[in-house]
């Protein structure tokens, strides 16, 4: 609160001034304005047109979802199709979700995942257009840019039109990590990008079509709506958790690091406790390290890794938001927890690979690599990324 204050003091420094703007949704004093909220922008393009959805709870205009928004706007919105999580929102990672039909408004809910990732040609009957609109968090693995390329796919396949109405990307301030193999190809992991790859979903979308990175080089019929007030440098807080397991800001920075935690053995993310993505520990480590905890079952987390085990490791949720921002992607949680582990040659599981999108990573570890040697190894790859990655900006860049 200190930084609200700030403005309301009759003697604004320039230096309170400089906090406050780096510790809210402001960019340069201005209020960033999600795409979603910009509708004189879009709603042209929907009018006497049959609209399909591609949302989850994150797809607001203000505090109301798109749905009911465009519906209240006489827009005439024929399907929804969900991604990972559900429309809602609440499903567990990996949780099969059903389709059916919305309570409130009637409308058929086509899930996008499972055995169903890309809408098939008969769930395309009867849309004239797919209106795009998910909050995403800049992290190769987070699979809603997946859902967003075979969406693309089928709009190109199928002669759809695509509109993406772009959100702030709160990881999109810098980019890491080893760029995709393609041996590593899979649903958490569809193209050679980093893991934290500093675009936008709109620019991520129109790199994806500029590429020819669709199957058969297709080409998505795509119009992104911009958000206003916004740039790479931006502090963005999301208003409402992306999905069950990122609950604030912080398990969104420490997302990248910690979330290779989920291809190891014996070591906890915080699933099934009240810190998911801001902990971690193993039955398997010291049991005089500073902080414990039990993952019980929880909402979007309803049978967690090490269940009702006592894991002993860090609390990571009290480290200042200045310092994990300034942190970035690391690796020093997963190369300590793999010196901790008593059982090193059980401590990675084949998905590890998937999440790394690289088997060199694994090795690097295993041998005995510091966090800077293991960096090192990807610098030209990332110089090269960051060459494409420049031509599909539709904001100004952080460097």
């Amino acid at each position: 609160m200190i930084f609200v204050h700030l403005i309301f003091m009759k003697r604004i420094t320039y230096l309170g001034l400089i906090l406050f703007c780096l510790y809210s949704n402001f960019s340069f004093g201005k209020e960033v304005i999600v795409a979603a909220e910009r509708t004189k922008e879009y709603l042209p393009l929907l009018q006497n047109k049959k609209v399909g959805l591609v949302v989850n709870q994150t797809s607001v205009v203000g505090n109301t979802h798109l749905l009911d928004t465009l519906i209240a706007l006489k827009i005439n919105v024929v399907k929804v199709f969900a991604p990972e999580h559900g429309f809602r929102g609440t499903a567990d990672a990996g949780e099969s979700v059903k389709s059916g039909i919305d309570a409130k408004t009637k409308t058929p809910i086509i899930s996008l995942y499972g055995n169903n990732k890309k809408p098939k040609p008969e769930q395309l009957v009867g849309v004239d257009i797919l209106l795009f609109d998910i909050q995403d968090v800049g992290v190769r693995f987070y699979t809603y840019i997946s859902t967003l390329e075979y969406v693309m796919e089928a709009c190109a396949e199928n002669n759809k039109s695509l509109i993406v109405l772009d959100r702030p990307n709160p990881n999109g301030y810098y980019i890491d990590g080893p760029i995709l193999e393609t041996t590593q190809k899979s649903f958490i992991g569809m193209q050679q990008i980093p893991i934290v790859y500093g675009m936008t979903i709109g620019e991520y979308a129109q790199m994806l079509n500029g590429e020819k990175w669709l199957t058969n080089k297709a080409q998505c019929k795509l119009t992104v709506i911009k958000n206003q007030n916004y740039d790479h440098n931006t502090f963005y807080s999301l208003p409402i958790k992306p999905s069950p397991n990122l609950p604030n800001i912080q398990s969104i920075y420490l997302y990248p690091s910690l979330c290779f935690f989920e291809g190891t053995n014996t070591v906890s993310l915080g699933r099934g406790t009240d810190f998911p993505f801001q902990i971690y520990g193993s039955p398997d480590f010291p049991k005089n390290l500073s902080y414990n905890f039990t993952p019980i079952p929880k909402e979007g987390a309803k049978t967690p890794p090490l269940l009702n085990q006592k894991c002993y490791g860090y609390n990571l949720s009290e480290i200042n938001l200045d310092t994990l921002k300034q942190q970035k992607f690391t690796l020093k949680y997963l190369i300590n927890a793999y010196q901790l582990s008593n059982s090193k040659a059980n401590f990675f599981t084949s998905f590890f690979e998937k999440l790394a999108g690289t088997s060199t990573l694994r090795k690097q570890i295993e041998s005995g690599m510091n966090e800077n040697a293991i960096k090192k190894t990807w610098q030209k790859d990332l110089n090269c990324f960051k060459l494409i990655r420049k031509k599909y900006l539709l904001y100004p860049d952080f460097e």
